[in-house]
């Protein structure tokens, strides 16, 4: 998968894009980028880098990961606050999976400098 398109939809490979947060001890900037890694994640079926960057508060004990789910894209459609000048940011986004689609505002704080997600509100 390394060489192939990222599934984030940025411009670039994927172990350039979010395969860097999820080998390594680099952390995403940004709420949004964040948020992009965690969706390559769902994708690559990455469920301890999906852990890793959940808020300990909400994180659950285990994530099941449907290997049959088919992520298809990836719809930036809003975003506040979430830079390295925040504490707090919110992600708009759609989701396409085969057979439809999931609406989000997620919601994400910083924790010791990293960005974790927090929880977030289906939309639709």
């Amino acid at each position: 998968m390394t060489s192939r398109a990222c599934p984030c939809g940025l411009p670039r490979p994927y172990d350039a894009c979010c395969g860097r947060f999820h080998a390594g001890p680099v952390s995403a900037p940004s709420a949004e980028l964040l948020m992009r890694s965690r969706y390559s994640a769902f994708v690559t079926g990455d469920a301890g880098y999906l852990l890793r960057t959940w808020h300990p508060r909400t994180r659950p004990e285990t994530l099941d990961l449907d290997p049959r789910m088919k992520w298809t894209g990836l719809e930036i459609l809003d975003r506040t606050d979430g830079s390295a000048f925040h504490t707090t940011g919110t992600v708009t986004f759609r989701a396409s999976y085969r057979g439809g689609s999931l609406h989000e505002r997620s919601r994400f704080e910083r924790v010791d400098g990293a960005w974790v997600y927090v929880d977030g509100d289906f939309l639709d």
